[in-house]
């Protein structure tokens, strides 16, 4: 999960402030310290930590901390706002050209996922309702233009290739052409890169950016190198002017230095993260969510845009009208969880909301493989059983194992949180869940969970 050790690390460092009524001077040093440390064991850049660190003390040491009547939160709120500071403020958009085609230029070393970048990107654009095209400029990895067809033909986009010809600029120059001529409003040109910065790789993208006049170029840098990541975006950026960044892989990367350090380095910024191996899994780089994440503050947002974005309308509003009238099977039961499959993996979810702090989640033990296992088991349930008319015996839970190619202890556990989903449902349809809640007490202590459900 990104940002996991610095999480953990700030989220320390506060919780010892959180229990003093009044923050002295010695108090805040040490604060500071430890965030310090946490920022570096994160791969941020020293410059970097250095600058941020002076800037956070300055203010904490404040009348506005120091007189506090909670000077924990105080402290929390500046780091908060000076992550944000780091980060860029606000989301910087793609520029759209007045004149069609906008033209994006795709940069970066080889390996660090520009390929499946620029089809993303491109598949992120057409659900905004443009005709994007892709360029497959890359003509020296090998596979590189059949990789570009075929995540371009998963997301259903064209793909602008010309076969034999060795001149990525004459591809390029041919491209935009070819999407003027059929009135694609984007073209997305993926270009070649190199193991390492060298100077036929810049020549030959100065050539490309001369021809096509780009009106944005982007650098797609892997997050999972770290400081490698800056020290490559700080070449481009001198070499090319670059316009904005797309960090991958950062779904992989629990330090996460390279996203806090790029946009302080460059000054250019952070437009978008790969948060995952889907097609669909690239993100708008929000900085104030991404250091409400840092912070263990969670970050709604995006959990709710990504439930707008795979849940069906249609379908909620059934499953509301089951939950009413208490009719909710094994089959609503599996189209729920299909559902909840699209939004992604359940930790980086859970990740999101507030309050679910890094070191309960470490508690948590998330086996996404038992998904495939309740999908199993409710498949070799007969109509009448998934649909609740027919009762499961002990004769039936044992065939529906064996057909499952599970235990019969698995097909009672999977009732047995069946019948307490309903249970709950009822609840809460009628008016019973809001007492409930409060005599639970504290959500926040979650102890020793097993997911899903």
């Amino acid at each position: 999960m990104a940002f996991e050790s610095l999480a953990d690390k700030l989220q320390g460092a506060f919780k010892k402030l959180r229990g003093k009524g009044k923050v002295s001077p010695s108090d805040l040093k040490e604060a500071m310290r430890e965030v310090k440390l946490a920022l570096l064991e994160a791969d941020v850049n020293f410059k970097v930590v250095k600058s941020f660190i002076n800037t956070v003390s300055e203010r904490a040491n404040g009348a506005e901390v120091m007189e506090s009547l909670t000077p924990a939160q105080q402290v929390i709120k500046i780091v908060n706002e000076e992550l944000i500071a780091l980060m860029g403020n606000e989301e910087s958009k793609i520029k759209i050209s007045s004149k069609p085609p906008t033209v994006i230029m795709m940069t970066g070393l080889q390996g660090a996922g520009k390929t499946t970048t620029a089809a993303k990107l491109g598949g992120l654009l057409k659900k905004q309702g443009k005709r994007p095209l892709l360029c497959a400029c890359d003509v020296y990895r090998p596979a590189a233009i059949k990789q570009l067809q075929v995540v371009g033909g998963q997301l259903e986009l064209p793909v602008f290739t010309i076969e034999g010809n060795q001149n990525p600029v004459e591809i390029a120059e041919q491209a935009l052409a070819h999407a003027r001529l059929h009135s694609n409003d984007v073209l997305i040109v993926d270009t070649a890169g190199r193991l390492h910065v060298d100077e036929e790789l810049m020549n030959e993208l100065k050539n490309i950016k001369e021809k096509i006049d780009p009106t944005e170029i982007l650098l797609v840098v892997d997050a999972m190198t770290g400081q490698d990541a800056v020290n490559v975006a700080e070449s481009f950026n001198n070499e090319l002017e670059i316009d904005g960044v797309v960090l991958t892989k950062l779904d992989g990367d629990t330090r996460g230095g390279a996203a806090i350090s790029v946009r302080a380095v460059t000054n250019k910024p952070i437009k978008f993260c790969g948060m995952g191996e889907k097609l669909t899994d690239l993100e708008v780089f929000h900085p104030e969510r991404m250091a409400s994440r840092i912070l263990g503050m969670g970050d709604m947002l995006s959990l709710i845009e990504k439930a707008e974005q795979a849940l069906d309308e249609k379908k909620a509003l059934e499953l509301e009208q089951k939950m009413r009238s208490s009719t909710f099977t094994y089959d609503d039961f599996l189209d729920q969880m299909e559902q909840m499959k699209k939004m992604g993996p359940l930790d980086q979810l859970l990740g999101m909301i507030p309050g679910m702090n890094t070191q309960a989640l470490k508690d948590v033990e998330i086996d996404e493989r038992k998904l495939l296992h309740i999908e199993a088991i409710i498949k070799s349930m007969t109509r009448g059983e998934r649909e609740l008319r027919d009762r499961l015996t002990p004769k039936r839970r044992e065939r529906i194992a064996k057909g499952s190619g599970t235990t019969v202890g698995e097909v009672n556990a999977l009732v047995k949180q069946f019948e307490q989903m309903q249970k709950m449902m009822k609840m809460m349809t009628s008016g019973k869940m809001e007492k409930q809640m409060k005599r639970m007490g504290k959500m926040g202590k979650m102890g020793k969970m097993r997911f899903p459900f």
